[in-house]
């Protein structure tokens, strides 16, 4: 058999492809949702790229409330690094948007293109993850997370008794996925 050259899509995925079959069972309504919603989380993708590219290059965006805007410039006036993994183990780790850690504050700020509500214990997971990382109390840092969303920002201050759980939770999680990955069946 002489196979069509198809090698410019390895590795991608069609939005009507074998793989996500759930399709078959949608009308044409449920169709057009779907496709909306895949194709908002593409632009949104696009967007987090575009801004970590304006953060990298110090290149502010006019003033603005917009929450792109706000992200950008704010990113740069504190003086924050884009798209950074922070890791604790192969079962856990993370990218935060825009990380900054100066004069013993520890900042987090999240861009969210979309519309469901954004949740602030994706930043603790983030402070958990850079505490554990580079061997830091939270006790002896503060921190400040921001969500910028639906052109606002949500701003939090937690604390140690914030983190802490987050890091001891990790901890433990690790330890059961370890246990799970040889062999181990015993959970308690």
């Amino acid at each position: 058999m002489q196979w069509n050259d198809h090698s410019r899509l390895t590795g991608q995925h069609a939005f009507l492809g074998a793989s996500k079959y759930h399709w078959l069972n949608y009308d044409a309504q449920r169709l057009a949702d779907a496709y909306m919603n895949f194709q908002a989380k593409e632009k949104g993708t696009r967007l987090h790229a575009f801004a970590a590219e304006c953060i990298t290059l110090r290149q502010k965006l006019p003033k603005s409330k917009k929450t792109l805007n706000a992200y950008v410039n704010d990113a740069i006036g504190f003086r924050m690094d884009p798209e950074m993994v922070l890791y604790y183990s192969e079962n856990c780790f993370g990218t935060a948007d825009a990380i900054a850690f100066n004069d013993n504050l520890l900042r987090i700020h999240d861009l969210k293109t979309g519309a469901v509500p954004a949740h602030m214990e994706q930043l603790f997971i983030y402070a958990a993850l850079f505490c554990m990382e580079y061997h830091i109390n939270p006790k002896d840092i503060q921190f400040e997370t921001r969500i910028y969303q639906n052109d606002d920002i949500w701003i939090e201050n937690p604390t140690c008794e914030d983190i802490d759980p987050i890091i001891e939770k990790i901890r433990e999680f690790d330890k059961v996925i370890a246990d799970l990955k040889l062999g181990a069946v015993a959970v308690a």
